[in-house]
């Protein structure tokens, strides 16, 4: 059987894939670090230099004993497996990513351990284990290379030190530190044992191979050779089943590990007590969260395996989602490039010894969530929602690392000095015992000679047992057989019971993992408990569902979001946006015709699980905190397989092996027989038992494959649909040519366009609501919490098209970077008398270049706003708001040689050489956006001063233009008012600033009827946003003086917003329904009784919705009250019907004229008496009008109306005020009105204040 099959044959089911050696190759000797040129090449393309120049050869500034040599795969085994094959750029770059380093007797020479993985096409992971030690150079060809290089530097450093005297003597402690000499010192290189594996056993795979290595160290030559171990554990060592522990045999030691079964949590091997030592759990929850959103975190330590803890750390707690985008927990130098990608990711960047946070150049630190983890400190970014119940989730979190005796806040996880003597005193005792052990183990064969010999002839000869039973039955005791069974049977019971104090310690992490990774899954599980309610399941095959799914709604956003308490909100409306979730879903939906994902499996069984323990109703929205349940439960499970070992691996045995080979040399790793390690046995159980299972699997796929879609077309669909969005998982580390790495670019860029379509269509759909449902695009509602995640998702992706291929910024946001040199650009055009005319004229002649420099000159001046993020996303939702941000950004993009100037060439769609074609498609999906109004700008930056310009239209054939007396106006909004405002006699503006309004919602308008031309006939008064540019019309229509109208000296105008209905802004407007305004006294048409009913219950059922709305997207309640087809309207037209004409008065009758005196009315309601009272006797002029307005909006507050109608309809008086046919002389319909306005009861209405100002009850 050939090498490949033989690895292929029984891979699945290994322990371990490859065993593999990276050192220095001694033919090939001393070679500069091919991967250390390319980064030299990146950085120069990153810096706007020509690459070519880059000077080549050795840096001679620095020792040879401190700069990187390239390292070879020296030998792995087996060649290569089917299911997994040997990617050796790849292993050699992350089993030693600094390349080959060299010490001398010197320096310290402590064996490193550190592990990767590597992340497939498809998704899937390999794992590598990797033990760094140092071996002696026994090469004189190598030390006499070293020794040159190194006089060389020596050269180099004096002629340096002659030219600046200043830094000889800085530099003279380094120099003499990092020194060389063949004779006198012994040179040491790093050597790389790695193991690769398919699952993530560390703490196994970390105790062979320290195992191995000690080994080598060792004064005596191991009990077997090498060989032998490394045999065992690439082919005779199984994946312990689901559910079950294995036991196999290192060098020395027995080494465990165990296996979560179906229904528990997945493998998790790396500590997460170290991961949050090294952190604290305040920090890991808030990287945990924004690993949940989906932005960009950069890890950063000068330790690898501190990279990796904290990444699979972190990827674990997301049970039961996974990360969908790039995952590199270790970063090589030479893909330093990858820290530009504009996609989401989570990295491992080593620090270089020396070097400060302030030092590293980041291209995008907008969305970038740093860690520095040998410091303890995170770097956030700013708009940031916190993680559901979060104090209480760190509590609970805190209480299980305190029962373990660890610190919530971190700290150095360095042991006690007492605590390591006891530690190596141990292990040496455990390492004659365990010598013992493994050779007199009588399991396996392993025994010594002569038992050995005697056991063979004893077992299984019929005719020696039948002398033994007769010697028995004779007494005659036959002592040497009772003392081996005996022996047998004391080992068995001892692997039951005593263990080891590494043992105890491996049980006691593996329970503190299983505790805390419960805690997270707790939360997800509460979370989501009724996420299947939610699920769109609409498709009768998987055929449609793949060949439909982006055009598919999958999950109910909205009324899952209206279903969750509150303080969930904000973080569950960014989440739910996000790839991971989206992939989640999509597991959901393809399980009902295909097998369930594991991780999902295991989550609808916590979930199901739940239930029958505490059954929660979906209408339940509660936030009450719930601690985790299955704490005890996971732990035992955990500690049953650990102390009752399930399986037992063949023990290492000696191979056919060539006498004199491998020969035994301290402290040198042997060359090891290729010929025994190639392939393994072919009569193992547990092997032949799994391929028998998969060609069993196979067969019955392939008898299945004529039931559904063709496998091609299939294939395809699965692939975009579940890797849509997440393209570049994985950076491929076997190939780095420059024009990989265009390649690579490319990609970025398309995906990014992409991303751009997706978010604007998105925006419209949700945003068009019911229209969009009529075209066929999904549902139709929308939130505003929704709406605001939308845009910022906008946001950040702007941002990272700005910073992808970015060679120049100032600040964190690569946006107003550019923004900035635009503007000092804009600055320079002015620098003479004629271009400064120009510019001037540019800016008040309203160009498009003059729009984008105001609105900067805007932003500048908002002091709430501090950085540059900051500012960038409130141009961006400005701009949006405005409906000028597709205008502004090609304004931006149209200055070619500013462009050049920012971002590197072919790195951009800006810059590549399609930049015409990708900019116009990027553009018009952003223009796309104009067709809906947003207010993102005025609902999220609230405190901000903003200043507003009121005019006062007059109709001035009625009335003079100007009045004598002195007006005043206050302008109400929804986030406040401004106050009242004293206007300039015969001065119809005036601008003012206040802190954001809002959306405009009333304008109180008066005077105080001083002078002789008091009376003043007011058509409307215009309240423009000088910064949004949006525009408010409050209508009035009435009079305001005494003996006119109806007496009132100030009017509640209600407003509506004025779309623009030309190119105003240089911007198309898109009509907008108006905002209900102000009623006007004239009465065109007068309504039927039926029309009247319906626009009382229209009303009332106006005001119910708004109390069903989520608080934030209420609006303003007084439009409903008192705007045009409100309920004061309503039931002034109610009031109104059948009341007898005015010419019957000879004047003009107002409804409050027989309300304001309720005595004569015989009424003896003293809550209607009071209220009556309270309004004629305040001190403010609002007319008789707005008395009847004022006081239904005070009933309507105080549950009052449907007590006052039915008196009012029992008055006496009524019959000769009203006709026969008024609607308030019948009985049936001032019942049914009553029950009608009882329905408000449920529901707390609250007035503004400048409706109810000076009224005193």
């Amino acid at each position: 059987m050939s090498a490949n099959m033989s690895g292929s044959g029984s891979a699945p089911c290994r322990f371990a894939h490859y065993f593999v050696i990276c050192g220095i190759d001694n033919e090939t000797g001393l070679e500069p670090d091919a991967l250390a040129a390319l980064y030299q090449w990146l950085e120069a393309d990153r810096q706007g230099t020509d690459p070519e120049s880059v000077a080549a050869g050795e840096n001679f500034d620095q020792s040879p004993l401190k700069r990187t040599f390239k390292s070879k795969v020296l030998a792995h085994y087996p060649k290569n497996i089917e299911c997994n094959p040997f990617d050796q750029d790849a292993v050699n770059m992350l089993c030693m990513p600094k390349g080959l380093s060299f010490r001398t007797q010197r320096d310290s020479r402590t064996p490193q351990f550190h592990s990767f993985l590597i992340t497939r096409e498809d998704g899937s992971r390999t794992y590598g284990f990797v033990h760094t030690f140092y071996e002696e150079v026994t090469s004189p060809q190598i030390c006499s290379a070293m020794q040159t290089l190194h006089q060389m530097h020596q050269a180099e450093h004096n002629a340096s030190a002659h030219n600046c005297p200043s830094s000889s003597s800085s530099s003279s402690s380094s120099s003499s530190s990092s020194s060389y000499d063949s004779v006198r010192d012994t040179l040491y290189v790093s050597k790389a044992m790695c193991l690769i594996t398919p699952m993530p056993f560390m703490h196994s795979c970390k105790g062979f191979l320290s195992q191995v290595h000690r080994a080598v160290i060792s004064h005596q030559p191991p009990p077997l050779p090498l060989e032998s171990y490394i045999y065992n554990i690439l082919y005779e060592v199984p994946l312990p089943p689901p559910g079950r522990s294995l036991k196999f045999h290192g060098v020395y030691e027995p080494i465990l590990c165990q296996r979560p079964g179906v229904g528990e949590l997945p493998l998790a091997d790396f500590p997460l007590s170290e991961a949050f030592q090294l952190l604290g759990v305040e920090n890991l929850v808030q990287i945990f969260t924004c690993v949940l959103l989906e932005m960009q975190i950069l890890l950063y330590s000068q330790d690898y395996q501190r990279l990796m803890v904290v990444a699979e750390g972190i990827t674990t707690l997301l049970f039961p989602f996974q990360w969908q985008h790039v995952y590199v927990p270790i970063l090589p130098a030479s893909l330093l490039h990858f820290l530009d990608a504009p996609v989401p990711y989570l990295m491992g960047l080593q620090s270089k010894e020396g070097t400060d946070r302030s030092k590293l150049e980041l291209p995008q630190e907008a969305n970038l969530c740093f860690v520095d983890i040998d410091n303890h400190c995170i770097e956030l970014p700013e708009e940031f929602p916190q993680f559901p119940n979060k104090t209480e989730f760190i509590q609970e979190l805190s209480e299980v690392l305190l029962s373990f005796g660890l610190s919530p806040e971190g700290g150095n996880t360095s042991p006690d000095p007492a605590v390591s003597m006891q530690t190596s005193t141990l292990e040496k005792e455990l390492k004659s015992t365990s010598l013992s052990e493994l050779v007199d183990d009588r399991r396996n064969g392993n025994l010594g000679g002569e038992a050995l010999d005697v056991l063979e002839l004893l077992q299984g000869n019929p005719t020696l047992e039948r002398l033994q039973a007769l010697a028995k039955r004779t007494g005659v005791k036959v002592a040497r057989l009772e003392a081996l069974v005996a022996g047998q049977k004391a080992v068995g019971e001892e692997s039951v019971g005593g263990r080891s104090p590494a043992e105890e310690e491996e049980l006691r992490n593996a329970k503190l993992n299983v505790q805390l990774r419960e805690v997270f899954a707790a939360r997800f599980a509460t979370m989501f408990a009724d996420y299947e309610s939610f699920v769109i399941q609409n498709s009768p095959d998987l055929e449609s569902w793949l060949t439909n799914r982006e055009q598919m709604h999958n999950f109910d956003k909205a009324s899952f979001l209206s279903d969750q308490p509150e303080p969930y909100l904000p973080f569950l409306s960014h989440f739910i946006e996000t790839q991971m979730f989206a992939t989640f879903i999509d597991n959901k939906i393809m399980s009902q015709w295909e097998e369930k994902e594991p991780l999902l499996r295991v989550f609808d069984g916590r979930i199901e699980k739940a239930r029958l323990y505490n059954v929660r109703a979906p209408s339940l929205r509660s936030s009450v905190y719930q601690k985790c349940t299955f704490l005890k439960e996971s732990a035992q499970a955990i500690e049953q397989r650990l102390r009752k070992i399930d399986h037992t691996a063949i023990h290492p045995h000696l191979l056919d092996m060539k006498i004199g080979q491998g020969k035994y040399q301290q402290g040198f790793f042997p060359k090891l027989q290729a010929d025994v390690l190639a392939s393994g046995p072919t009569n193992n159980k547990w092997s032949n038992r799994t391929c028998s299972t998969q060609r069993r699997v196979d067969r019955h796929r392939q008898q299945n494959d004529h039931l559904v879609l063709d496998n091609e077309l299939k294939e395809k669909y699965m692939q975009e649909a579940r890797n849509l969005g997440k393209n570049l998982r994985q950076p491929k580390l076997s190939d780095l040519s420059p024009a990989v790495i265009a390649q690579t670019n490319w990609k970025f860029v398309e995906g990014l366009l992409k991303e751009c379509k997706m978010k604007t269509k998105r925006m419209l759909v949700e945003k068009m609501g019911r229209e969009a449902v009529e075209l066929g695009h999904g549902e139709a509602n929308i939130t505003g919490l929704e709406e605001n995640t939308l845009i910022a998702s906008l946001c950040d992706l702007l941002e990272r098209i700005w910073s992808h291929g970015l060679q120049v910024k100032q600040g964190k946001s690569a946006l107003w970077s550019h923004l900035l040199h635009y503007q000092v650009l804009l600055l320079a055009a002015s620098s003479t008398h004629i271009q400064r005319i120009t510019l001037l004229l540019s800016i008040f002649c309203l160009s498009s270049s003059s729009f984008l420099f105001r609105l900067l000159r805007h932003i500048q001046n908002m002091g709430e706003i501090k950085t540059d993020v900051g500012r960038a996303r409130a141009l961006i939702r400005l701009s949006l708001e405005k409906k000028l941000l597709s205008q502004h950004l090609k304004q931006l993009l149209s200055n070619h040689s500013l462009t050049k100037y920012v971002h590197a060439h072919h790195k951009n769609f800006m810059r590549c050489s399609h930049r015409k074609l990708y900019k116009q498609q990027f553009l018009f999906h952003l223009l796309s956006l104009n067709a809906v109004d947003y207010f993102c700008f005025t609902s999220v930056f609230t405190t901000i001063m903003i200043p507003y310009r009121a005019v006062i239209i007059p109709i001035k054939k009625l009335s003079n233009a100007m009045t004598t007396s002195n007006p005043w106006l206050c302008v109400s909004g929804e986030l406040g008012d401004s106050g009242i405002l004293q206007i300039t006699k015969n001065v119809l503006e005036m601008t003012f600033d206040c802190q954001n309004l809002g959306k405009l919602t009333t304008v109180q308008l008066g005077h105080d009827n001083s002078g002789l031309l008091a009376k003043w006939l007011v058509d409307c008064v215009m309240v423009r946003n000088e910064i949004t540019g949006h525009t408010y019309k409050f209508p009035c229509g009435r009079w305001l003086g005494k003996g006119v109208d109806d007496g009132s000296l100030e009017r509640v105008l209600i407003g509506e917003f004025v779309v623009p209905c030309s190119d105003d802004d240089g911007v198309r407007g898109t009509k907008t329904p108006p905002l209900q305004r102000s009623p006007s006294q004239i009465r065109r048409i007068k309504p039927t009784t039926v029309q009247i009913q319906e626009s009382i219950g229209e009303a009332v059922n106006n005001i119910i919705k708004h109390f069903h709305k989520p608080e934030k997207e209420r609006g303003s309640l007084t439009v409903l009250l008192c705007g045009e087809g409100g309920l004061v309207w309503a039931l002034e037209q109610f009031f109104h019907h059948g009341f007898r004409s005015a010419r019957i008065f000879q004047k003009n009758v107002f409804v409050w004229d027989f309300y304001e005196t309720p005595e004569p009315l015989g009424l003896n309601c003293e809550s209607f008496c009071r209220y009556v009272n309270a309004i004629n006797t305040m001190p403010r002029n609002i007319g008789k009008d707005g008395k009847f307005q004022l006081l239904v909006c005070l009933g309507a507050r105080d549950r009052m109306l449907p007590q006052w109608l039915p008196l009012l309809a029992e008055c006496s008086v009524i019959t000769r005020m009203y006709e026969e046919n008024a609607l308030l002389r019948d009985k049936l319909t001032v019942s049914s009105l009553v029950a009608v306005l009882e329905t408000l009861h449920d529901f707390p209405i609250t007035l503004e204040s400048s409706l109810t100002k000076s009224v005193e009850l």
